[in-house]
């Protein structure tokens, strides 16, 4: 599961417990003005199709670490860190090493406000 947080102009992604293990990451820094938009989407990491690049997946158990995607044009890596789908949030990112993040996080719907929010607000 992921933690979400706003630090001043920055979003702080906090991968917890034994995640951190299974994604090879403890933490992901994004500024907000790098965040295009987010969505509830308990499908995104329900099949997919790529290179994993590090990290671990167990089919119907877990997805985590970074996956290169099939059929993606821009060639840039997605992170994943989902366990429970039904709690799983997509972020769109512009600028940055991962092209989206697929994660599992505690009130989906909070998440999607708080980027959103974030995403829409002036720079």
């Amino acid at each position: 599961m992921v933690r979400v947080q706003q630090q001043e102009d920055t979003v702080v992604f906090t991968v917890e417990g034994w995640h951190k293990l299974w994604a090879f990451r403890s933490e992901l820094r994004i500024p907000r003005a790098h965040i295009k938009n987010a969505r509830a989407d308990p499908e995104a990491a329900a099949h997919w199709a790529g290179l994993r690049a590090g990290g671990t997946y167990v089919p119907g158990l877990i997805t985590a670490g970074t996956f290169y995607l099939d059929g993606l044009v821009d060639h840039k890596p997605t992170f994943f860190d989902v366990q429970h789908r039904e709690n799983t949030v997509v972020v769109e990112l512009a600028d940055e090493q991962y092209a989206r993040l697929i994660i599992e996080v505690e009130n989906p719907a909070a998440v999607v406000a708080l980027l959103n929010g974030l995403a829409a607000a002036p720079r």
